[in-house]
């Protein structure tokens, strides 16, 4: 058998060689059949979803231990989906007045839901529900037929996971001491698969479209995480090839963590701060296992998504707290609640829009229930006397949006110092993230402290492209020049009125993007908590004046793809 190479997307970095593991579902089809015994059959249903639950929660445990609390979170919505009195009742009810057996019963209601929210192509998180519901229901199915779903939990030797998709229950069940990467046939970067691949710190190559067509079982299999490749039943001279750039690898990244404790300088000695964004305090031990700068964003809104109801001021200020008082003197940047988008609360009713990701989220939540923007604001003003922390506010258009932020927060900063609260010093910016407040950029930066790139957000903005539309997705152009200029006019804007100019979107710890941003002067980049040691080795290649040189031909590009060539050229 010739060895095939197969092209996908780089989605986490890394090499590894090992046997393939096939995650592919048993047979899960069945007979329509009518029934007699009504009773028996709810009964049935009744067990099968116990068991379900139990083994969710399970997952969920193990999820919490290997991943975090944060992305263990999305187990929550599998036992809500689970425990829907709703769907539960119309499931019951088909078996009641139509004698339909309980597997044709749960595939009918499922189906309804799983079609309505695939149907939601405006509505990003109810349209990533459809996942959720899909992968209950083939729990629940395999308990009624008797059958069992692949356990990767129970893989005791090194493997490479091949799949058509990583679900959630999936990779909650890796253990990174024998699952050393996996393949898919489906996702991007951004998908649950390459985010849990980068958290779990193993090479993944997403995308590839036809790993499971191609791959058998046992088949030794490289997956190349560095560049999109993997290889199916490599030759001696690839296996070879490969674990010599494997060895390569581990010779660097034991370079790299050599940096923990250095400084984030170039190659001339600017220096800059690599910080990290986390989403929870579950998050720290890896920004400080990775020598961060500090915090340049903690999306406070996980602390809202992780309870069945607002959390307190206490509550909050807790978890504030021990962020910054960990960090001592290092920023902390809070961003109040970003809910809305793709991120919803199961306690809090938003209106059905037809575009949510432009409509009523983020600042324009907390400036229309000011009782919840006060709340957190007073958690975050309290939590200021044990370190360094600043406050940005999300989604701002306009000055008055920010006056109006700000006014609320001068209000209870008083309120505090009064009733005799200790307060520390807080910086007090913006994300930008609206093209409106990077054009008026010069006008902001008069009035705020720092500001912080969303890229994310500004790219699809500024582009009119959703990133997660595979028909347009070729129009997020994190390097189009487009996008170029208003970053540059963002940061000159800061330094013009001596203010920090930051980034804590994907580009920050892009390695393409870095030289560019390195050289119209970025202060503060914000990345992934396993990009800061990459990243701050890039720096010390870099020489600024040079760099600036390589970012004003870059704004002066045509396209993205000229200016990737520009950086290859100047840097790689």
């Amino acid at each position: 058998m010739s060895s095939q190479v197969l092209n996908g997307i780089a989605a986490s970095d890394g090499i590894a060689i090992a046997k393939s593991y096939r995650l592919v579902d048993p047979d899960l089809s069945y007979s329509k059949t009518k029934i007699t015994d009504v009773e028996a059959e709810v009964t049935r249903l009744s067990s099968a979803l116990v068991r379900a639950k139990k083994a969710v929660t399970q997952i969920k445990a193990n999820a919490v231990k290997t991943m975090g609390a944060h992305e263990a979170a999305v187990f929550d919505a599998h036992l809500e989906i689970l425990s829907d009195p709703e769907l539960i009742k119309q499931i019951v009810r088909l078996i009641r007045d139509q004698k339909m057996n309980a597997e044709a019963a749960l595939t009918s209601v499922t189906n309804d839901y799983i079609n309505l929210f695939e149907n939601m192509a405006d509505n990003p998180y109810m349209q990533g529900r459809s996942s959720d519901v899909k992968d209950i229901t083939k729990r629940v199915m395999a308990n009624l037929l008797g059958v069992t779903l692949p356990n990767p939990a129970l893989i005791d030797h090194e493997v490479i996971i091949i799949a058509h998709d990583l679900t959630p229950s999936d990779t909650a069940q890796l253990d990174r001491r024998f699952v050393k990467g996996f393949i898919t046939d489906v996702g991007g970067r951004t998908s649950h698969s390459a985010i849990m691949a980068r958290t779990l710190e193993i090479p993944a190559v997403v995308g590839v479209q036809n790993a499971t067509a191609t791959i058998k079982t046992g088949d030794t299999v490289i997956v190349d995480g560095l560049h999109g490749r993997a290889v199916d039943a490599p030759n001696a001279k690839e296996i070879q090839s490969y674990q010599s750039a494997a060895a390569d690898y581990a010779e660097q990244r034991i370079e790299w963590r050599r940096l923990k404790f250095a400084q984030s300088l170039t190659k001339d000695g600017v220096s800059h701060l690599i910080t990290a964004n986390i989403g929870t305090p579950d998050d720290l031990q890896a920004v400080i296992d990775n020598g961060a700068d500090g915090i340049g964003l903690f999306r406070s809104e996980f602390l809202y998504m992780n309870t069945d109801d607002w959390p307190t001021e206490d509550q909050q200020f807790e978890a504030y707290r021990s962020v910054v008082a960990k960090l001592s003197d290092q920023p902390v940047v809070v961003r109040t609640m970003d809910i809305g988008g793709d991120k919803g609360l199961p306690y809090l009713q938003l209106p059905n829009e037809m575009n949510p990701f432009m409509g009523y989220r983020a600042i324009r939540i907390s400036l229309t229930r000011k009782d919840i923007f006060r709340t957190q604001l007073r958690a975050l003003i309290r939590a200021s006397a044990f370190g360094n922390l600043w406050i940005m506010f999300p989604m701002i258009a306009t000055l008055a949006e920010f006056r109006q932020a700000k006014q609320v927060y001068l209000e209870e900063r008083q309120r505090l110092i009064d009733q005799g609260t200790s307060v520390g010093q807080i910086k007090i910016g913006i994300m930008v993230e609206v093209p409106a407040a990077a054009v008026l950029a010069d006008q902001f930066a008069k009035e705020v402290d720092f500001m912080s790139i969303g890229t994310n957000d500004l790219i699809g903005y500024t582009m009119a492209a959703d990133r997660t539309n595979e028909r347009v997705s070729y129009l997020y152009q994190p390097y189009n020049p487009a996008i170029l200029r208003l970053i540059k006019q963002v940061i000159d804007a800061c330094h013009q009125e001596g203010k920090v100019a930051a980034m804590c979107g994907e580009m920050a710890g892009d390695q393409i993007a870095v030289p560019i941003l390195v050289g119209m002067g970025l202060d503060e980049f914000s990345m992934s908590a396993t990009s800061i040691l990459k990243t701050r080795a890039l720096f010390r290649r870099l020489d600024s004046t040079k760099m600036a040189e390589l970012a004003q031909k870059a704004v002066e590009a045509e396209t993205n793809d000229d200016v990737i060539r520009l950086v290859d050229e100047t840097v790689f």
